[in-house]
C-alpha cells in the first residue's frame, strides 16, 4: 500500500460521513478490518475528523480512565461503600445453600448418622426426615434474605448510575455551551446530542461493569475458594488452572476491543449528526430532490456501523466461547478425577457433589469477569470521549479580575483601538487595524461588500472572539475585563436567520428574561407590532410555533425576535441583516419595531437597504477589513467614494439604465441598496 492511500486510511475512510456523499460500506469495512488488525485505529477517545486536528485527542490508559471514574464517584463514596457492604453479605449467604446438598445426600438419604459433635448439639437432628426438612427449610431462608439483601444493593446501585448519568451529562452540557464559538460551529449539533445521550449514558454503567458485578464475583470466588480448599485441596489445585487463562485470554483480547468500541461510537455519532443535518435542512433536501440520496447515504453509514458492530461482536464471544466450552470439559474432568475418589473412599458421594456444585460457583464469577470487560470496555470507551471534550478549553473563563457587568452602570459606548482580529486556523486577518468610536446611545451602520468584515466587527463587539490585536472598550473598560457571561447580558441580537424555539409565542419571547411578567411579554409583543398577528392564532400567546417557527412567515419571524430583544432591554444591540428578504409591509412593520427597539440604544446594524441604513447616527464603509470612511448618510453621499457608488449602483440596479440621481433627494432612503 502506498503511504498516500495508508494515510488516506487512516484519517479518512472510516469517517466519510462528514461530506454529503459516502462510498459504499464494504471498501470502507475493509478498510477499518486492517486498521484493527495491524492496531492502527486513533488511540483518542474521539475520532480526528476532517475539522478537528488530530493534536487535539488524546490516548488515555485504562488506569487513567478508571481513576477518572473514580473521581465522578467520589461524591457517592459513603453510598457505594453500603452498597459493597451489603452485595458482599449477600455473595457470602449465597455460598451457604450449595452446602445443605452434603447434608442431604450424606445423612438425610443415606441414612447415616451426624457426627457425634453435631448430634450433641442439635439431639432434634436424629431422624433423616428431620435432617431433610431442617436443611430445605434453612436453605429457604437464607435463600430469601440473601435476595432481599442484593436487591438492597442492586437498588442503590441503580440510583449512583443514573445519579452519575445525569451529573455527566450536565456537565457535558454546560461545557459545551461554553466552547469557543468556532469550536461548537465545528461540533455537529447530532454529534454532540450522541455523547450526551450514549456516551453520557454508558459512563454510569460502570457502576456495575467495573464495580458491583466484578466485586459480587470476586467475593464469590474467594469464598469458593476457600471451601473448595476446605473439601479437597487436590480438586482445588485442578479447577486453580484456570484462573491464568482468564488473565491471559483477557490480555490478548482487550487491547483490541477498547478503540474498535471507539470506533464504533464516533460512527454512531456521525450517523445522529447526518440525520440532524437532513431534516433540518429538509427544504433544501426537497427542492434538489435528494430524498432518495439522503436515505441512501443515511443506510450506507448504518451498514458500516452494523459491519464494525458484528465486527466486535465476534472479539467479544471469542472468549465467552472459549469458556463456555472450558468450563463443562474442567467440570467433566473434576467428576471424573472426583468420582474415582469416591470409589477409593476418600471422598463421600455428598463431598463430590458439594465440591461440584462450589466448582461451578468458583467457574461462575470467571467467565463473569470475562464477560463483562465487554461492557467495562465499551463503558471506558464513552467515558474517553467524554472526557476529551471536558478537556477542551472553554472560551474566554473568568478569572480572579474579572469584572460583572452592572447595566445601571453602562452607558453604552464602544471605542475600537487599532483593533485587528485573524479567526482561529485562518491565515489571513479578517479585520485590521480598525479604529472607531461609538458614542452611547447612538446608531452604527455597517456596509461594505460581503467578506469585508461586517459580520466579524459585529461578533467582536458580543465578544464571541476577542481581538488578536488592539482592543475593544465598553465605557473606557477593556471588554477582556468584564465576565463574559454577565457581558452578555447587556446584549440584544436579532439576525436574518432567526432562531425559535419549538414552542410556544410566549416561551420564545419570554426567553430572553426568564422571570418577565405576563404583561411585560405582552407589551414587548406589542412594541414589536407582532401582537396583531399573535392575537389571531387559535391560542394566541400559547400556540406552539414549531421547530425554528416554522409555521409563522419570515416576517412573523422576524417580529417575535425583536419582541425578545425588546424583552431583554439590552444596553448593546446588533442587528445583522434584520430586514432582508421580506415583503415591503412586513418591512414597514419591522423598520417600526426597529427604531422602538434602537432608541436609546448603542446598536450595530448590518444591512443593504437604505432604509435602514440612512437614518443611522453613523455609517461606517468596510472594505477588505478595514473601515474606508465613515459619516452620515448626506455627508459620504457628499463625498463620495465607495459608499456613494454603491449607492448608486443599487439604484441604477432598481430603476434601470435611464434612471438619475438629480432630483431625488432624500427620496433615496426609501429605496432598497
Amino acid at each position: 500500500m502506498s503511504s498516500d492511500a495508508h494515510q488516506h486510511e487512516q484519517n479518512g475512510a472510516p469517517h466519510a460521513t462528514n461530506g454529503r456523499r459516502a462510498s459504499a460500506s464494504r471498501p470502507r469495512f475493509e478498510s477499518y478490518r486492517r486498521q484493527v488488525r495491524r492496531r492502527e485505529l486513533p488511540r483518542g477517545g474521539r475520532h480526528p475528523d476532517r475539522d478537528e486536528p488530530p493534536g487535539r485527542h488524546r490516548s488515555r490508559s485504562a488506569a487513567q480512565l478508571v481513576r477518572a471514574f473514580m473521581g465522578l464517584l467520589r461524591p457517592f463514596r459513603l453510598e457505594m461503600a453500603a452498597v459493597l457492604t451489603s452485595l458482599t453479605l449477600a455473595t457470602a449467604l449465597g455460598l451457604l445453600p450449595p452446602a445443605g446438598t452434603k447434608l442431604v445426600v450424606d445423612y438425610a438419604l443415606s441414612g447415616r448418622p451426624l457426627p457425634p459433635e453435631v448430634r450433641a448439639r442439635f439431639p432434634r437432628l436424629a431422624e433423616p426426615r428431620t435432617i431433610l426438612l431442617v436443611t430445605v427449610l434453612a436453605v429457604s431462608v437464607v435463600s430469601v434474605v440473601r435476595i432481599f439483601i442484593h436487591l438492597w444493593g442492586r437498588w442503590h446501585s441503580t440510583r449512583i448510575t443514573k445519579q452519575i448519568q445525569l451529573n455527566l451529562r450536565r456537565a457535558v452540557f454546560e461545557h459545551t455551551v461554553r466552547l469557543p464559538l468556532h469550536r461548537v460551529q465545528e461540533l455537529r449539533s447530532g454529534g454532540v446530542a450522541s455523547i450526551l445521550r450514549e456516551d453520557g449514558g454508558s459512563v454510569g454503567e460502570l457502576v456495575f461493569g467495573m464495580i458491583f458485578n466484578p466485586w459480587r464475583a470476586i467475593i464469590q470466588l474467594i469464598g469458593s475458594l476457600a471451601i473448595l480448599a476446605w473439601v479437597d485441596w487436590t480438586l482445588l489445585a485442578g479447577a486453580a488452572i484456570l484462573l491464568p487463562l482468564v488473565y491471559f485470554s483477557h490480555r490478548a483480547w482487550i487491547d483490541n476491543i477498547r478503540p474498535q468500541f471507539r470506533a464504533i461510537r464516533k460512527q454512531r455519532e456521525m450517523i445522529d449528526a447526518g440525520a440532524t443535518e437532513a431534516f433540518a435542512g429538509m427544504r433544501v433536501v426537497r427542492a434538489f430532490s435528494r430524498q432518495k440520496r439522503e436515505a441512501g447515504r443515511f443506510a450506507t453509514e448504518n451498514n458500516l456501523m452494523a459491519r464494525q458492530e458484528l465486527y466486535a461482536w465476534w472479539w467479544m464471544r471469542t472468549v465467552e466461547m472459549v469458556w463456555e466450552a472450558l468450563i463443562p470439559l474442567a467440570s467433566a474432568a473434576l467428576l471424573f478425577f472426583g468420582g474415582r475418589r469416591v470409589l477409593e473412599g476418600q471422598l463421600t458421594v455428598g463431598d463430590l457433589m458439594m465440591f461440584l456444585v462450589y466448582l461451578v460457583m468458583l467457574l461462575e464469577p470467571l467467565a463473569i469477569l470475562a464477560q463483562s470487560a465487554t461492557q467495562f470496555q465499551n463503558s471506558l470507551s464513552g467515558l474517553d470521549r467524554v472526557l476529551d471534550l471536558l478537556a477542551e478549553p472553554r472560551e474566554m473563563p473568568a478569572t480572579a479580575h474579572s469584572t460583572a457587568a452592572d447595566r445601571r452602570r453602562i452607558a453604552g459606548r464602544i471605542e475600537f483601538e487599532n483593533v485587528s482580529f485573524v479567526y482561529p486556523g485562518a491565515t489571513t486577518a479578517a479585520l485590521r487595524d480598525v479604529s472607531l468610536v461609538v458614542p452611547a446611545g447612538r446608531a452604527v451602520a455597517l456596509v461594505g461588500p460581503s467578506g469585508a468584515g461586517k459580520t466579524t466587527l459585529s461578533n467582536l463587539v458580543a465578544r464571541f472572539y476577542d481581538p488578536t490585536a488592539g482592543r475593544i472598550t465598553l465605557d473606557g473598560r477593556d471588554l477582556r475585563d468584564y465576565d463574559v457571561e454577565s457581558f452578555r447580558s447587556l446584549l440584544g441580537i436579532v439576525e436574518q436567520d432567526v432562531f425559535l424555539f419549538d414552542g410556544t409565542v410566549y416561551d420564545n419571547i419570554a426567553y430572553a428574561r426568564r422571570d418577565a411578567a405576563a404583561a411585560d411579554v405582552r407589551a414587548a409583543a406589542a412594541a414589536a407590532n407582532a401582537l396583531e398577528f399573535i392575537e389571531r392564532m387559535p391560542q394566541g400567546m400559547f400556540t406552539v410555533i414549531g421547530e425554528r417557527g416554522v409555521k409563522l412567515s419570515g416576517g412573523q419571524r422576524q417580529r417575535l425576535a425583536i419582541a425578545r430583544a425588546i424583552l431583554a432591554d439590552p444596553k448593546l444591540l446588533i442587528l445583522d441583516e434584520a430586514t432582508s428578504n421580506l415583503d415591503t409591509e412586513s418591512e414597514r412593520l419591522i423598520q417600526q419595531s426597529l427604531k422602538t427597539l434602537m432608541r436609546g440604544r448603542t446598536s450595530f446594524v448590518i444591512a443593504h437597504r437604505l432604509s435602514t441604513i440612512a437614518g443611522a447616527d453613523l455609517i461606517v464603509v468596510i472594505e477588505a477589513g478595514r473601515i474606508s470612511q465613515t459619516g452620515s448618510h448626506a455627508e459620504l453621499m457628499a463625498r463620495g467614494g465607495k459608499y456613494r457608488r454603491m449607492v448608486e449602483q443599487q439604484i441604477h440596479m432598481t430603476l434601470g439604465s435611464a434612471a438619475s440621481l438629480e432630483g431625488k433627494g432624500e427620496g433615496n432612503d426609501l429605496l432598497p441598496l
